[in-house]
């Protein structure tokens, strides 16, 4: 029994290929698009490709890419098709392509909506490719005459301020590691000298952050040296008082920016998907009620479609079969030690001419 069975009469089916054609060329655009949604992704995250280390997440825009691309070219064809199909004469000359074309479109819709779930689940890797790479910009911040390395202490200021964020996880990240270089500590100063003894790995380490952290909104002048310390500033209390600084870690500030473009490029791709599986189930009915038109004979009469001819079980039985029929038609016949011509009785016969009489018998003397 076939599956969602349609009638279409000639006028129907002459609108269906008409719509399609339509739909086909839309296709095409959306296809573009999802090329420039992947092209605006690898954009984005190469920006900031010195603040991610770890696993390559490219492997994300690279497949909206390619799948941009493919889109068009196979709704390019499709909508040749349907263009086509219009004239059942013209059919003809698809008949035998339209289901591998059906076939080749279905599991390109399926990459599609690969993509789509590709979007939404690479926030747990962008998230530790960002604790790594800020970790590492934050250590190297201070070799700024450092070849390789020089750039990162402008790429930190720059991300800071642009999205209002201090350190990976908050602002106290500045205390755990040395960010100001040893050229510019005035090591006649007792407390600085201290200070590097006092640490086992010879840090100069202070409660301070860089001038990028500080909190342009906030009226009270910005206290970036001696945090901790209230005596050392007027009126002040760390603990209570609102800090003038930038409270959120960059890589939050980074994630919500990012997983906002991972969330609309996964829907566009997600709407892309199923205008796609739309299309093709058009395509299917319209590649089956032509089918049945031929059968007729009759151009002009009415014809069944359908998205399957059986039922989904018999369908999948009938390709199981022929997977299985498949397999059995390419194994080698081991039997006989695997050679062919084993059983094979020889049909040659020997063949004497006048020069070569066969040996004639000799009688005993008596």
């Amino acid at each position: 029994m076939a599956v969602l069975r349609v009638k279409f009469t000639k006028t129907r089916r002459d609108k269906l290929a008409q719509v399609l054609w339509i739909l086909n060329w839309i296709s095409v655009a959306t296809g573009a698009i999802l090329f420039s949604l992947g092209l605006f992704l690898k954009v984005e995250l190469n920006k900031r490709g010195e603040l991610m280390a770890g696993k390559d997440i490219q492997y994300v825009p690279n497949m909206l890419i390619a799948v941009g691309l493919i889109a068009c070219a196979i709704n390019f064809l499709g909508g040749k098709i349907c263009y086509d199909c219009v004239d059942t004469t013209k059919f003809l000359r698809w008949k035998l392509i339209m289901l591998p074309y059906i076939i080749c479109t279905f599991f390109f819709t399926f990459c599609v909506l690969v993509g789509a779930l590709m979007c939404y689940s690479m926030r747990g890797e962008l998230e530790e490719s960002l604790n790594l790479g800020l970790t590492e910009a934050m250590r190297f911040y201070k070799d700024t005459d450092t070849p390789g390395r020089c750039f990162l202490k402008r790429t930190v200021d720059v991300l800071q301020i642009e999205f209002q964020c201090c350190g990976n996880n908050g602002y106290k990240d500045w205390f755990q590691i040395q960010w100001i270089s040893n050229r510019y500590l005035d090591m006649s100063q007792k407390e600085v000298v201290d200070r590097l003894r006092s640490n086992v790995e010879g840090k100069y380490l202070i409660d301070g952050v860089p001038f990028s952290c500080c909190n342009i909104n906030s009226p009270r002048p910005c206290i970036q040296q001696q945090i901790t310390n209230n005596s050392a500033h007027f009126n002040y209390e760390h603990q209570t008082e609102e800090l003038n600084l930038w409270m959120k870690g960059c890589r939050q500030a980074l994630l919500e920016h990012y997983n906002y473009i991972m969330q609309s490029i996964g829907l566009a791709v997600l709407i892309t998907w199923l205008f796609e599986l739309s299309v093709l189930t058009g395509v299917r009915y319209l590649q089956t009620s032509l089918e049945n038109v031929l059968r007729q004979g009759d151009p002009n009469s009415e014809s069944d479609g359908w998205l399957l001819e059986n039922s989904f079980m018999e369908t999948a039985r009938t390709n199981l079969h022929i997977i299985k029929t498949l397999g059995k038609n390419n194994q080698i016949d081991t039997s006989n030690n695997g050679d062919p011509n084993i059983n094979i009785p020889s049909t040659s016969k020997a063949h004497y001419g006048p020069d070569n009489m066969p040996p004639k018998k000799t009688s005993e003397a008596s």
